[in-house]
C-alpha cells in the first residue's frame, strides 16, 4: 500500500514538474502570484504585474477566445529617435510602472520602452481601451449593412430590450453612453452596477445575462440629453453587434482588422459567464499590435487595401458628442477626445492608445498603474509625456500644433 501511495506521489510530482515546464514565463510568474480574488482592484501589484500579462492563459482566472493574426504583418521601421528634451524618460517609466510604450511617427517607431520584465513579444490586458475597439466593430457592421443605422432603436437588434429603459435608446446614445439609464460606475463600491454585473446570471432562458441584468435598470434621463460613463453599455455594444452579425467579437475582429491590416501576433477577448466576449475590457495585445491599431485609424479604417468602416467614421467617432467635465476632455464612440483633433482609448491601470492625425502621431501605452484611475498623479504624468511626445514633433516638423492639457486622467469614479 505505501509502496502505491510513494508511486503515486512520484507520478504527481513528476506530472508537476512536466506541467510547470510546458508554461511559458509568464504564466509561472501568474501561479507564483495567483489572485485570490476575481476582483482585480484589490489584486496587490506583484499579482497584477504577473496577472496583466497572462490573463488569458488560466481558464479558473476567464475564459478567452483567439483573435487571429493574419500571415503578413504590418511593418513598423525604425525611424530616427524621438529626442524629448528635458523630459525624464527613465522616470517616467517607473512612476507609471510601465510595461511598454510605443510612439510611432509616420508609421516609424521613435520611441520603444519596456519595464517590468516584459518585452515587444509579449501580451498585456487592455481593460476599457477593448471599448474603443469595440464600437470599432459598429462601425464594420454598418459598413457591411447587417447595422442601418446609429439612429436605429437598441431593442431592433436585441428583441429582448422590448419595454425596457432601453427600448427608444438609439445604437448612437448607446455608443456616446448618453442612454439616460440609470448606472453606478464606481469602481470602489463593491454594491456598484460595474462590480456586480458580470455575476449576474440571467432570469430568463435564452437571453444573455448581460442583456437580463440591463434591461431592468431604470430610466433617470431623457436619451441622449446626459453623458454618464457605463461599462455595461459597452458591454451591451457587443452583444448588440454579436446578434446583427451572427458572429463572435473575436472571430468579426480578425476577419475585418486584426489578420488584413497585418497584425504580428494573434490576440485574445475574454469572455463572460455567457460565453459572449467582455466588450468592455480585457483584450490582450502586444503594445506593438495596440499601437498598429493607431495607424489603421489614422489611415481611416483601412486594412488589406478594403475598406472596414465607412468614409469618416473615425472623424465621426472622434467628434465629441458630449463635454464630459472631466479635464477638458470629451467623449465620442468610446474613444475620449482631446484638443487639436486627437483621441484616445484608455484603460484602468494606464493601458492606452493616442491618436493624433494632424501630426501622423500614435502612442500605446501598457502600465500596472498604482492606483487604478491614476488619479494619484499618475494619469496627470501620461498627459505630460503626450504633450512632451507632440511638442518633439512640433519641433522636428517645424510646425507648432495643439498639445493636450496637463490635468489628470479620465477614468470615471
Amino acid at each position: 500500500m505505501k509502496k502505491w501511495i510513494f508511486g503515486l506521489l512520484a507520478v504527481l510530482v513528476v506530472a508537476g514538474g512536466i506541467f510547470w515546464l510546458s508554461l511559458d514565463k509568464e504564466q509561472r510568474q501568474v501561479l507564483a502570484n495567483m489572485p485570490t480574488d476575481r476582483d482585480v482592484l484589490i489584486w496587490p501589484e506583484d499579482t497584477r504585474n504577473a496577472a496583466f500579462r497572462a490573463l488569458d492563459a488560466f481558464p479558473a482566472l476567464a475564459e478567452a477566445r483567439v483573435i487571429e493574426a493574419g500571415d503578413a504583418t504590418y511593418p513598423l521601421p525604425d525611424g530616427e529617435p524621438l529626442d524629448l528634451g528635458s523630459f525624464d524618460m527613465d522616470a517616467f517609466m517607473q512612476r507609471q510602472n510601465a510595461a511598454g510604450v510605443v510612439v510611432l511617427h509616420d508609421g516609424k517607431v521613435v520611441l520603444e520602452r519596456y519595464g517590468l520584465d516584459f518585452s515587444a513579444d509579449g501580451k498585456w490586458t487592455s481593460f476599457s481601451v477593448a471599448k474603443s475597439l469595440t464600437s470599432t466593430l459598429v462601425g464594420a457592421a454598418l459598413m457591411d449593412g447587417d447595422i442601418e443605422s446609429l439612429d436605429d432603436p437598441v431593442s431592433k437588434y436585441l428583441p429582448a430590450m422590448r419595454g425596457s429603459a432601453y427600448d427608444d435608446v438609439t445604437v448612437r446614445q448607446l455608443l456616446t453612453m448618453s442612454s439616460g439609464v440609470k448606472w453606478n460606475e464606481n469602481y470602489s463600491d463593491p454594491q456598484s452596477d460595474v462590480a456586480v454585473f458580470a455575476e449576474h446570471e440571467s432570469s430568463e432562458e435564452g437571453v444573455d445575462s448581460l442583456v437580463d441584468y440591463m434591461r431592468q435598470l431604470p430610466r433617470e434621463a431623457e436619451p441622449g440629453t446626459r453623458w454618464q460613463y457605463n461599462t455595461g453599455e459597452t458591454n451591451l455594444i457587443g452583444v448588440l453587434v454579436r446578434e446583427a452579425t451572427g458572429k463572435n467579437l473575436a472571430d468579426y475582429l480578425s476577419e475585418k482588422v486584426w489578420a488584413p491590416f497585418g497584425m504580428e501576433q494573434d490576440a485574445t477577448w475574454l469572455l463572460s459567464n455567457s460565453g459572449s466576449e467582455i466588450s468592455g475590457c480585457c483584450i490582450q495585445a502586444s503594445t506593438r499590435d495596440f499601437a498598429r491599431f493607431g495607424l489603421f485609424a489614422i489611415g481611416g479604417g483601412v486594412a488589406g487595401g478594403e475598406r472596414v468602416v465607412p468614409e469618416g467614421w473615425f472623424e465621426e467617432a472622434a467628434e465629441p458628442a458630449f463635454q464630459t467635465g472631466r479635464f477638458g476632455r470629451g467623449y465620442g464612440y468610446q474613444w475620449w477626445t482631446y484638443p487639436g483633433d486627437a483621441y484616445a482609448a484608455s484603460g484602468l491601470f494606464g493601458q492606452g492608445i493616442f491618436v493624433d492625425p494632424e501630426r501622423q502621431l500614435v502612442i500605446a501605452t501598457n502600465s500596472n498603474w498604482r492606483q487604478s484611475t491614476g488619479n494619484d498623479g499618475a494619469g496627470d504624468e501620461r498627459n505630460r509625456f503626450y504633450a512632451a511626445v507632440q511638442r518633439a514633433i512640433d519641433v522636428r516638423r517645424g510646425e507648432e500644433g495643439e498639445v493636450v492639457g496637463a490635468p489628470a486622467e479620465p477614468m470615471v469614479q
